[in-house]
């Protein structure tokens, strides 16, 4: 890679204010998953931009400047994907087209408030799976996680579905 430091330069930073870094990180974020990856950006940025370094007097309060604009950074983009979720979570989708039957309407109405009710990252995995016909491989390679998280986000989500569904299934057999 370019402008990349020297290792032994990057090590001695990471050395130097890594434990203090997560510690800040951790009381500011109050999550060590969000502090991990909030220092692992840092120190990538790091590697690739070795000259944000240079005229810096004083190392510490410059890391810990560029850890907190990386947290805020992290919450804000949480916070419009939320909102953006949640936005579209409450609006009123027409999953399916309608249908002749008003006993099939009710199920697929049904289905679309059932499907709307689902947490998003198991409404995704759903959706994925179900009219996709991704495997968990390919979820878990397009959202960033592991195949077992997508197999057991979809498995709760058809719990939750079957749950829900069942007395209009039965209503209906």
């Amino acid at each position: 890679m370019q402008n990349m430091p020297a290792d032994t330069e990057l090590e001695r930073l990471y050395d130097s204010h890594a434990q203090a870094l997560f510690a800040f990180l951790l009381n500011f974020t109050r999550n060590e998953a969000d502090t991990r990856d909030v220092l692992q950006e840092l120190f990538l940025k790091l590697a690739r931009q070795p000259a944000l370094l240079d005229g810096v007097r004083d190392e510490r309060a410059f890391l810990i400047r560029l850890a907190h604009n990386a947290a805020i950074d992290l919450m804000r983009r949480r916070t419009t994907r939320r909102r953006n979720c949640d936005q579209l979570a409450a609006e009123s989708l027409q999953l399916f087209e309608s249908a002749v039957s008003p006993d099939e309407q009710a199920f697929r109405d049904t289905l679309t408030a059932a499907l709307g009710e689902l947490p998003p990252d198991q409404r995704a995995v759903a959706h994925l799976k179900l009219w996709e016909g991704w495997t968990f491989e390919e979820i878990s390679e397009r959202l960033g996680i592991s195949p077992n998280t997508a197999a057991s986000r979809y498995r709760y989500a058809i719990d939750k579905l079957r749950e829900r569904l069942r007395p209009i299934y039965e209503e209906l057999k």
